[in-house]
């Protein structure tokens, strides 16, 4: 696999080319001479454990409907968004240019440093904590960790965690069904490549 042929940053390394994009308002400056040094990965399905539907979409660009159903309307005023969303086919929406901080992680720790959004990169993968990934999303995730990792060389692979991992009292995505030992060797394949 040519990872130069599937996915690459533009000139000023904030967007990916090639992949749909999708503005979000969800976003602002990281603060002053702040490195880019984590990668957080999580799950989000809307509703639960449904998928497709465009309410991703909706969430993160603060048009989601109360209305549309019973549970958006614990939701609907969030003011959320990942930089990228890898939908269940392994496709990749960009919402967040990766030099800005998204408001993805919240109230989150890492190593004794608070505020994650402040350093990190913010992957959403459309699951749920108990039903497996789909093999394109990993395909996906490990060839955008690779591209991530090689513009940004702090992220190193135990600077890539789950958004259980940074806020874990609030949050469990990606959830036990998430296969970090398959990621990780995925990562390990292309990276040789």
């Amino acid at each position: 696999m040519n990872l130069n042929n599937h996915l690459r940053l533009d000139r000023n390394a904030e967007w990916l080319e090639g992949v749909r994009r999708m503005l979000s308002p969800n976003h602002d400056a990281r603060p002053a001479n702040t490195d880019i040094e984590l990668l957080v990965i999580h799950g989000i399905s809307l509703p639960p454990g449904k998928f497709g539907g465009g309410y991703i979409d909706q969430l993160f660009t603060n048009t989601l409907s109360p209305e549309a159903h019973p549970y958006f309307s614990e939701i609907a005023d969030l003011r959320v968004a990942s930089h990228v969303l890898i939908n269940r086919e392994g496709e990749i929406t960009q919402y967040v240019p990766f030099n800005r901080r998204a408001w993805h992680a919240g109230m989150s720790e890492f190593k004794g440093r608070k505020l994650c959004n402040d350093f990190s990169i913010g992957i959403e993968l459309e699951g749920c904590d108990d039903q497996p990934y789909t093999e394109q999303q990993y395909e996906s995730l490990s060839i955008l960790t690779l591209i991530l990792k090689r513009h940004w060389p702090a992220i190193k692979n135990d600077h890539i965690v789950g958004h259980c991992h940074i806020a874990p009292e609030r949050k469990t995505d990606p959830g036990p069904s998430f296969d970090w030992t398959h990621y990780f060797y995925l990562l390990n394949k292309y990276d040789v490549i």
